[in-house]
């Protein structure tokens, strides 16, 4: 879907707002190879009472693009300086309480047994940041968990994989065994909604796939 603007694309720095080798490797998937992770240092302390849950992760999304974008600018090593930054938050929510990311492994059994044999939404907001031109979005999909018991569930979290998952579990790995189904994007829910990233990536070099 970028093949219209990787040769633009090719003359610039982009830079993912990020630690994780997946989100770095689902941007190389779509043809941004060169693509470079830097974590931000944002501590992600927005309070939660003034935003929906869409807006929370578009906000939070944003500061992480914002500090990445402002501390790489001011470096003396110009090969550090990006274009384009992209930053992506995601939460699980369910009868308007919000997962993150569980600190122990108690805490992720007690997640994962809430949100088993129910619906619940993930949400990933989205920015891209090109110099002085932003955008801000954010993507929901729903997710449906089948049914579990508590020896399934505690061998999941044996593995170590929820404790650094929004909602206790990864799709795209072993946590991907309790979804029965989801309505949305895949991608959303693995934090890295690859169509709407890459319709927006196209409209900010001047190919509009709408038109």
């Amino acid at each position: 879907m970028l093949k219209p603007i990787l040769h633009q694309m090719a003359t610039n720095r982009v830079v993912l707002a990020s630690g994780s080798p997946r989100r770095q490797e689902l941007i190389q998937n779509i043809g941004l190879s060169a693509v470079h992770l830097c974590p931000s240092y944002f501590e992600e302390n927005l309070d939660k009472s003034n935003y929906s849950f869409a807006d929370y992760v578009a906000e939070t999304a944003y500061h992480k693009v914002l500090e990445v974008y402002n501390r790489l600018t001011a470096s003396t090593d110009p090969t550090e300086r990006p274009d384009v930054v992209i930053g992506a938050d995601t939460m699980v929510t369910m009868d308007g309480k919000m997962y993150g990311k569980p600190k122990t492994p108690e805490v992720a059994f007690q997640m994962l047994s809430e949100l088993m044999g129910r619906q619940h939404i993930v949400y990933t907001g989205v920015v891209i940041k090109y110099h002085d031109r932003e955008v801000k979005f954010t993507e929901a999909c729903n997710v449906h968990f089948g049914k579990a018991t508590a020896e399934q569930i505690q061998a999941y979290v044996d593995t170590g994989e929820p404790l650094d998952k929004a909602g206790g579990y990864g799709i795209q790995g072993i946590g991907g065994t309790f979804v029965e189904k989801i309505e949305g994007d895949y991608f959303t829910v693995v934090g890295l909604p690859l169509y709407r990233i890459s319709a927006e990536m196209c409209k900010l070099f001047g190919y509009d796939v709408t038109k």
